[in-house]
């Protein structure tokens, strides 16, 4: 018998009317949050920054609306309207200004705004001119990484327009000792500086920017337990009155104390989760090993007779419902990057504890049918797998794939826990690891690590390597020499490495002068408040209080590059079936097979404003022309029989992901174009940098910037996400495909790494195939693989839902290092989805 409760349980009714009414309407920007700031901005601007952050939290937290949603259990919303967001200007705020009028019409992740919030924040915005941390970190980065970026070598977008997020902070500390114990540790701390220290004044000031927002959090928790007590004294229905009399004694108790309940545990870890994302505009907020510290609560309540496994079933499942609650608007060409209204919160269960035993429990088994109950994107809901993880686990957890939501993603504790011992973390530290935001490792509460940090196209450095470093006319990186004087693969493959070298630095530079940003404009005391060791270091997260500090910008296209290089090495300098000159044009010719139609428009706006600038016109029928050429490619038969021919002849090549062990190992060797040199930069805050080989999204709409690869790959489609093969060369079964991956060096990208797969429903099917997924994740992992993913939904029900999505709202799929609502993806999103290989069996 197995010393888990491992049967399904029933879904309260409750459940499904608290995710209808969350789903009810597109998802509302709302301006009270941007107000509130603001007033308090204008009355402190005397003051030093860390304090006058501290006011202006505090100030939100006394004025912005609170709201009891009908039916909850868990309560505390960041906006009125379910799943709305509120609007961060002191982070950037001019991509919004200009998209206000056509954010609700997007294809992409679309809000509705009304009028009234436009006029609002319309007055609200000027006052921002200046002073966004976007503005001051732009002025601090060199030239040459502004046209990097300009070029989409790489993208440090998410952290140059919101907050940082990407940490997991003390939930266990806060649920054990509340707030009040926060604050008498700062008062600790702040009775024992001198005033005569030479950092007096900025610990001091830090210090007591802690107290005044852990004051504020406990006056907003304050005010949840007076609205409960309202709505209890009008309410009619005694079960529902009963209820809110329950909300009301949570609030009172948490988080400003500790939590003696499960219940109030799970309140007060909501209020944690919700307010450090009213803090800041950072997402990946991750709520980390949920079943290791709430697990005590709930036995203590379990062996009393205060819950049963039932009704504490349903308080999860609440949890649950509310991680969906959460929004965040992103600039248009982000949507597109994360599209989904995904906020990445990571939740773990599984794995090991910090002395080295398996830690699976109750609990973990109790947040896989969480998942199973509420089939929503967030959380995104992960499991370690090691060589002690309970088969029973195991299997639960494959039940858990079989709906096809995307969830559980899996995560090899045998790779992770060395991969960070290397990075400095010691032995205990880094057992107790968790997954932050898509696949990114860290020790919670004592990390910054700032993963996600930047998107860096692999492709695109290959490309300055056929244009000697030139890119639309303009030198943007080195001149490493006309491509067709290169004599041995070495030269070709030495021009790449010197155009990947030089991005990188640029890319390093463009995430130091962010990272410098936030610590002068946006410290974070209250997120600083629940990392360790910022109080005694007497300073914040963004000023390097962490213990370990890192940075982790993703590099992906490793399929792409090791089969584009791959092909050049064989058919060009091995074999001569190819000159680089007819390679060169057939790339730049994408083949002779034309470029869609968006690209063909935006090309031809930019041949014609060349033109104009040399001081001539272009006729009307000769913009035609070039359009048309354009979208249509080569009309030359001849042309267009050597570019076929050339085509033949990659696509007869061997492709990454079947298995086979020449092109597999020179894919490590390509992977370690981006790894290695990373990892040789320091940041701000006293850290190094480590890689991460993953794209989120960012596949598809980077990829829509990239022209043709010598893999084959056309001008303008998406690049191959994470270290996954590229769509449809994997064609030797999905055991092939993980040997080729696994043979890439996992623990070097100690930031994470991503690995897809899609099957189609039936390879799932029965206890046969549930066993014979299993044994695949464990062959896996078993050669030292980081992680993996999967999709089980057929190509026939994507492409269904993608022309009736009125019959798919619940649809919830994979995207990349997250799951999210299929219809709510954009086209070309939806589109790489669908064309993700699909295994049959195993």
């Amino acid at each position: 018998m197995s010393r888990f409760f491992t049967d399904d349980l029933p879904i309260s009714p409750r459940i499904p009317k608290l995710i209808s009414a969350l789903y009810d309407h597109m998802p509302e920007i709302e301006a009270d949050r941007a107000v509130l700031l603001t007033e308090s901005y204008k009355k402190t601007e005397a003051l030093p920054v860390i304090t006058r952050r501290a006011k202006a939290f505090a100030h939100i937290l006394k004025h912005i609306p609170i709201t009891i949603r009908e039916d909850e259990l868990i309560v505390g919303s960041a906006t009125r309207s379910p799943r709305g967001c509120q609007v961060f200007p002191e982070f950037s705020y001019e991509w919004l200004e200009g998209e206000l009028d056509t954010i609700s019409t997007r294809a992409a992740d679309p809000f509705a705004v009304s009028d009234e919030t436009k006029a609002t924040l319309r007055k609200v915005f000027p006052y921002w001119k200046g002073k966004t941390t976007s503005e001051l970190a732009l002025s601090y980065m060199a030239p040459e990484a502004k046209t990097a970026i300009d070029h989409n070598i790489f993208t440090p977008g998410n952290y140059f327009y919101n907050g940082v997020g990407h940490v997991t902070v003390c939930y266990g500390k806060i649920l054990a000792t509340g707030y009040k114990g926060i604050i008498a540790e700062a008062r600790t701390a702040l009775e024992g500086l001198r005033a005569s220290d030479s950092d007096y004044a900025k610990r001091s000031h830090f210090l007591q920017a802690v107290i005044t927002s852990c004051e504020a959090v406990i006056r907003y928790a304050e005010r949840y337990a007076e609205l409960a007590r309202t709505l209890a004294s009008a309410c009619s229905d005694p079960a529902r009155k009963a209820e809110l009399e329950t909300i009301a004694q949570n609030c009172a108790q948490v988080p400003a104390n500790p939590a003696r309940t499960f219940h109030e545990a799970l309140q007060s870890f909501w209020f944690v989760q919700m307010l450090l994302q009213m803090e800041s505009s950072g997402h990946s907020i991750s709520p980390g090993r949920f079943d290791q510290y709430m697990y005590p609560y709930y036995r203590a309540d379990l062996e009393k007779g205060l819950i049963t496994r039932e009704s504490a079933q349903e308080l999860i499942d609440c949890v649950w419902v509310k991680l969906n609650d959460l929004n965040k608007a992103r600039d248009a060409a982000s949507a597109e990057g994360f599209a989904g209204y995904s906020l990445f919160q990571n939740l773990c269960a599984g794995g090991q504890d910090q002395s080295g035993n398996d830690a699976t429990n109750d609990l973990s088994f109790h947040c896989v049918q969480a998942s199973m109950h509420t089939r929503l994107p967030q959380p995104s809901f992960s499991v370690r797998i090691w060589n002690g993880t309970p088969h029973a686990f195991m299997l639960k957890c494959a039940e858990l794939t079989r709906t096809g939501i995307g969830l559980p993603a899996y995560y090899n504790d045998e790779v992770i826990i060395p991969s960070l011992m290397s990075r400095g973390l010691t032995l205990e530290d880094a057992r107790d690891y968790n997954i932050i935001g898509c696949v990114e490792p860290q020790k919670a509460a004592k990390t910054e690590g700032w993963h996600d940090a930047a998107f860096f196209n692999m492709c695109r450095p290959l490309e300055l390597v056929f244009s000697n470093g030139v890119d639309q006319n303009v030198q943007i990186g080195p001149a490493t020499g006309e491509v067709s004087a290169m004599r041995t693969f070495d030269d070709f493959f030495n021009a790449y490495k010197a155009q990947m070298n030089y991005m990188i630095a640029l890319m390093v530079n463009a995430d130091n002068a962010i990272d410098v940003a936030h610590a002068e404009r946006a410290p974070l005391p209250f997120l600083s408040s629940m990392i360790e060791d910022c109080i005694g270091r007497g300073k914040s997260v963004q000023e390097g209080g962490a213990i370990y500090n890192f940075t982790g910008p993703q590099g992906f296209g490793i399929a792409n590059m090791a089969d584009s290089l791959y092909a050049v090495k064989t058919l060009v300098y091995e074999k001569q079936l190819c000159s680089m000159t007819d390679l060169k044009d057939a790339l730049i010719h994408n083949f002779g097979r034309g470029i869609p139609e968006k690209k063909a428009k935006e090309l031809t706006e930019k041949v014609v404003e060349q033109v104009y600038r040399m001081g001539k016109t272009v006729p009307e029928a000769g913009i035609r022309s070039i359009y048309q050429a354009l979208l249509q490619g080569s009309g030359d038969p001849a042309q267009k029989a050597k570019y076929d021919h050339i085509l033949e002849l990659i696509d007869n090549l061997p492709k990454f992901g079947n298995d086979l062990g020449e092109i597999d190992a020179f894919a490590r060797e390509v992977a370690y174009t981006y790894t290695k040199p990373l990892e040789t930069y320091k940041n701000p805050r006293g850290g190094t940098y480590q890689a991460g080989l993953y794209p989120v999204s960012a596949n598809v709409p980077l990829g829509a910037q990239t022209g043709a690869t010598p893999d084959g790959r056309l001008a303008y489609t998406p690049v191959a996400d994470g270290v996954s093969p590229a769509a449809g060369r994997d064609s030797h079964g999905p055991t092939a495909a993980a040997n080729s991956v696994s043979k890439l060096d996992h623990f070097i990208a100690s930031n994470g790494t991503l690995f897809n797969q899609k099957f189609h429903p039936s390879a799932l099917s029965g206890l046969s195939g549930l066993e014979a997924f299993t044994a695949l994740i464990r062959g896996y992992f078993d050669q030292k693989g980081s992680h993996m993913q999967f999709n089980v939904v057929s190509r026939e029900t994507l492409l269904d839902a993608q022309k009736h999505p009125e019959n798919y709202k619940t649809l919830v799929v994979r995207v990349a290092g997250y799951s999210a609502l299929f219809t709510s993806l954009s086209k070309s999103l939806q589109d790489d989805i669908i064309n993700r290989t699909e295994q049959q069996g195993f």
